[in-house]
């Protein structure tokens, strides 16, 4: 499960934790020891040693004055650096998407990544809170247009998204944005290794209720499904759950519209715009 306090680690934040542990051990002090000195959780001191965790100023100057005041953790905090762009709990997904022999994705509330437009992302970048600043912004942007390339640069892996026709309708970012989404969205479906599905906004009930869901493939012929959340993302794994997941995709892939008449709604809601 992410935490959005937990970026993926990096070098600069690995070599930082490192540093942080040499230290602590060389003062003699245990971790836990070392987390009532400087008044952070024993948690806390565990992630920023093991390079997982980004560490904040106060910690910085409280581990300083506990471990010497050599200056040394003040210089290497000026150089850590997150990987940017995504986000940390769906990072180990991105990297295993880039290889996937099959991609399924099911969402019902909003468009996914892979089919966004940049003025459909940025207003969902731009609405986002805590809010993002320029730089953020444009880091999340590049990330995820580097991930649609994915669609036109590996033919051989095969797409399908099943999106719910709200997900259309709301109009997110106004009529202009809408309009370029769903042009965006049917050219997409023209290639041959993508399919796009509409889950009719009259469906009574469907095998998807439950929320959205990605399954994917790997080379190994291994399967892995992510589910995301409002602050984190699971990755499973048990056979048991995909079997279930998988099966829901195959039943919701009957119960919307076929690839055919999912384009023929998406022309008559572009042309009702």
């Amino acid at each position: 499960m992410g935490d959005g306090a937990e970026p993926e680690s990096s070098d600069s934040l690995r070599t930082f934790g490192a540093v942080v542990q040499a230290l602590r051990e060389h003062a003699g002090l245990s971790r836990e020891g070392f987390a009532e000195q400087v008044r952070f959780s024993k948690h806390t001191v565990a992630s920023i040693e093991l390079g997982r965790r980004m560490p904040d100023e106060s910690f910085v100057e409280a581990a300083e004055t506990t471990l010497g005041n050599t200056g040394a953790l003040r210089r290497a905090a000026a150089h850590l650096a997150r990987q940017p762009g995504l986000a940390a709990w769906f990072r180990r997904w991105a990297r295993m998407e880039a290889t996937a022999l099959t991609l399924y994705t099911y969402e019902c509330r909003l468009v996914p990544g892979l089919l966004q437009t940049e003025a459909y992302a940025r207003t969902l970048f731009t609405q986002q809170l805590p809010p993002l600043d320029d730089t953020q912004i444009e880091a999340q942007w590049t990330a995820r247009a580097d991930r649609q390339r994915l669609l036109r640069e590996r033919p051989n892996t095969a797409f399908s998204f099943i999106l719910e026709e709200g997900v259309f309708l709301r109009r997110t970012g106004g009529t202009e944005v809408t309009r370029e989404l769903i042009d965006h969205a049917l050219r997409v479906a023209e290639l041959r290794n993508v399919e796009v599905q509409v889950m009719p906004q009259t469906q009574e009930t469907h095998a998807g209720l439950d929320g959205p869901v990605q399954l994917l493939e790997t080379p190994e012929n291994k399967w892995f499904a992510y589910c995301e959340g409002q602050r984190g993302g699971l990755l499973v794994s048990d056979p048991k759950e995909i079997s279930i997941l998988q099966q829901r995709y195959a039943r919701m892939r009957s119960q919307a519209h076929t690839m055919r008449d999912s384009v023929g709604l998406l022309k008559r809601m572009r042309g009702d715009l």
